[in-house]
């Protein structure tokens, strides 16, 4: 394609995906109390021990706050619609074995996300509980809305990302950049980085939750550690081949 046809082409790419966000706003508009009111749980059960409420500073938050919850929710059901079109503006420019490896990663980090922030979705509650709870039982929480829904947005993206990580990992090895060995060889920093992050992420006493959260984590790590050296030895064994053919 000339430059004038591939900007033709992400253009029509871009008015598919900003046509299934506009659609999947108005689905994510309809569920945004129902989001909300599951949002603002963890409230319900700190009111019971403190003077725990949620505050709206202006006069247009409400509505704002709906606007967003709406549009996060619209961005999350029209995902494989606007990836879809991602994949396909950029799958042309690619080699073979390059989409094949981009295959290999688009379907293996998107269930992941989801997972991740499944798993996030579950946890958050726990956290918000945790870190209001310090505050003294004589004391009042007034929260503001826009900073309480970003700190729980936030926190469930970062554990959706943090499912992907493994992902990125066999990347790295199949493009030459980091060896399975440096993945296995670093599996006590690993496993102590996931053990700290899921203790931070759960109640100091819900020791259940922790091992919940941790447990897939360290096995998505040792599957990409795995991964990554099967493919190491198999590079290796190849390469010994071509060698000896050259050799004869």
């Amino acid at each position: 394609m000339s430059l004038g046809e591939h900007l033709l082409e992400l253009r029509r790419r871009l008015f598919i995906s900003a046509i299934a966000i506009a659609v999947a706003m108005v689905a994510g508009y309809l569920l945004s109390d129902w989001i909300w009111d599951a949002l603002r749980t963890p409230m319900y059960a700190l009111a019971k021990s403190h003077d725990a409420k949620i505050n709206y500073t202006n006069i247009t938050q409400a509505f704002d706050l709906k606007l967003r919850i709406s549009f996060t929710a619209g961005l999350v059901l029209s995902a494989p619609v606007w990836l879809y079109q991602v994949w396909a503006f950029i799958v042309p420019g690619l080699t073979r074995k390059e989409r094949q490896y981009g295959f290999g990663f688009f379907f293996a980090a998107v269930p992941l996300f989801f997972a991740g922030c499944a798993s996030g979705w579950y946890v958050w509650p726990h956290i918000v509980e945790l870190m209001v709870g310090f505050a003294p039982k004589q004391d009042s929480v007034f929260l503001n809305a826009s900073d309480y829904l970003d700190f729980v947005l936030k926190l469930i993206l970062i554990v959706g990302v943090a499912f992907v990580l493994p992902v990125f990992l066999v990347l790295l090895n199949f493009v030459g950049v980091l060896p399975g060995v440096s993945i296995l060889k670093s599996w006590r920093v690993a496993i102590l980085t996931i053990v700290l992050f899921t203790a931070v992420a759960t109640p100091a006493a819900d020791v259940i939750s922790m091992f919940l959260l941790a447990i897939p984590m360290v096995l998505l790590y040792v599957a990409a550690a795995g991964i990554a050296v099967l493919h190491d030895r198999r590079v290796a064994r190849r390469t010994d081949a071509l060698a000896a053919g050259y050799a004869s």
